[in-house]
C-alpha cells in the first residue's frame, strides 16, 4: 500500500490526524486530506516534511 499517515505537531507533541491518506492538496490557506475510506479533513497548517518511504506527512499548525 502507498498511503501515508498525517501527523500534526502542536505544542511540541505529534498526533495522528488521519491514517491511510491517499489525497492531499492545498485548498486556499488550508490543506485537504482524503483517505481510502472516503473520510475527509481540511486543516489550516503547513507541511513540515513528507517522508514517502516511511509513509508519513508531518504538519505544523499555522
Amino acid at each position: 500500500m502507498c498511503e501515508a499517515d498525517a501527523y500534526l505537531i502542536k505544542g511540541g507533541k505529534k498526533r495522528v490526524i488521519m491514517e491511510n491518506v491517499e489525497i492531499m492538496r492545498p485548498e486556499g490557506e488550508d490543506i485537504y486530506f482524503e483517505n481510502i475510506f472516503g473520510e475527509r479533513l481540511e486543516i489550516k497548517a503547513r507541511v513540515k516534511e513528507m517522508n514517502l518511504v516511511d509513509h508519513r506527512i508531518l504538519l505544523v499548525e499555522d
